[in-house]
């Protein structure tokens, strides 16, 4: 498996202050989270079968805050750092925070259509995340994305890590609808489409609507 550590993206104008203050906030819940997890879990994450009633529909939002484990937060909060910042120094703060919201409700009603009768509650930020990857596929697509896998670090252009990804969860969604059942548990990979789609979709309006800087940070220094 290989992961994003960097990019060589030239940022906006604007502080990613909630970028940086998402990640925080996960660290943080998460060490709450560990002192009683099945707790706040089942308190506060969001249940497919509940949503579809019109129960608990606050769950929709505190359920991003919440992992299930320790290399799950570190997986999300890595690809947070590296994508959500240039989102939001490009387009500013406060629509970063709508957007990233949005996203993660576009993840959730994604994931409640295709397990509309599951009983198992849904954690985790990376519905969020996918929608900052989607909107970074459009808004950056040039951009090369520094990998790390095992003792190798090697760059890769935007749209092909993306890509890649995507496609992953695509076949893995697919094959999820195969053996689903209202008490099945693991990744939920509607939840990343469906994230990701609406950050396509709201990368192109950003795009259209906010400039991006198109040079990279090569052109000023290089990597070692």
């Amino acid at each position: 498996m290989f992961f994003p550590i960097g990019d060589d993206q030239v940022k906006g104008g604007h502080y990613p202050l909630f970028s940086y203050a998402f990640i925080v906030l996960n660290v943080v819940i998460f060490w709450f989270q560990s002192q009683s997890p099945d707790m706040l879990v089942g308190q506060w994450g969001s249940v497919p079968a509940e949503t579809m009633l019109g129960e608990n529909l606050i769950t929709l939002v505190t359920s991003m805050f919440l992992h299930g484990s320790l290399l799950h937060l570190i997986g999300n909060m890595l690809f947070l750092w590296v994508f959500a910042d240039n989102i939001e120094a490009t387009i500013g703060s406060g629509r970063f925070l709508v957007f990233y919201l949005l996203g993660g409700l576009a993840a959730q009603a994604a994931h409640t259509f295709f397990n509309p009768a599951s009983i198992v509650p849904t954690i985790g930020a990376s519905g969020a995340i996918a929608a900052v990857m989607g909107a970074y596929l459009v808004m950056f697509p040039s951009s090369r994305i520094k990998i790390w896998f095992f003792f190798l670090i090697f760059r890769m252009p935007a749209i092909l890590f993306l890509g890649i990804w995507i496609i992953m969860q695509w076949l893995n969604g697919k094959a999820s609808l195969e053996v689903a059942t209202a008490d099945s548990g693991g990744t939920a990979w509607w939840a990343h489409i469906g994230g990701f789609a609406f950050g396509v979709l709201a990368g192109f309006f950003f795009r259209n609507s906010f400039p991006t800087p198109r040079e990279s940070y090569d052109q000023y220094s290089s990597y070692s």
